[in-house]
């Protein structure tokens, strides 16, 4: 027998995600009151919802800076989206601020290979998930823009 999707539920994924009561909603009644199959239905729309944004233009975003340690490692990000909104939303700071603090860890090669990437804090997900994720909770296309990486040289 199906669950009974109360407010409570809903409230309690949405508090899980940070994605809209709608879409949480939604992901309840197709998972039938069970939270992990939500949840993963969640996951799996996330990256439909990135692929319907991709045409729209990215106006807006936020440079995020970090030094590792003792200031031996730095690295910055440029995050882009479409409005001053998000990029002003903490969802999408906190998103820069983890994107950074990976490329100071793992040195990618490219944008493409940052991407790809395990997450450095959970290795169960990679960096194009945690994009597609901040892109369902903030409803715009979001990218990574450019980004660099110092380490100190030894001379």
């Amino acid at each position: 027998m199906p669950t009974k999707i109360t407010t409570e539920l809903i409230k309690e994924l949405r508090d899980a995600t940070g994605i809209s009561v709608m879409q949480c909603k939604h992901a309840l009644i197709e998972a039938k009151g069970d939270m992990k199959k939500a949840l993963a239905i969640l996951k799996k729309t996330s990256s439909n919802i990135a692929l319907k944004k991709v045409d729209r233009l990215l106006g807006s975003g936020y440079i995020h800076a970090y030094v590792h340690g003792e200031g031996k490692i730095g690295a910055m990000v440029e995050l882009l989206c479409e409005t001053d909104f998000v990029a002003k939303n903490e969802v999408f700071k906190v998103l820069a601020k983890e994107i950074a603090m990976q490329i100071a860890a793992t040195d990618p090669k490219d944008i493409q290979a940052l991407l790809q990437e395990p997450f450095i804090k959970n290795g169960e997900i990679n960096i194009i998930s945690l994009v597609e994720e901040a892109i369902q909770k903030t409803g715009e296309r979001i990218e990574i823009g450019r980004y660099a990486r110092f380490e100190l040289s030894k001379k």
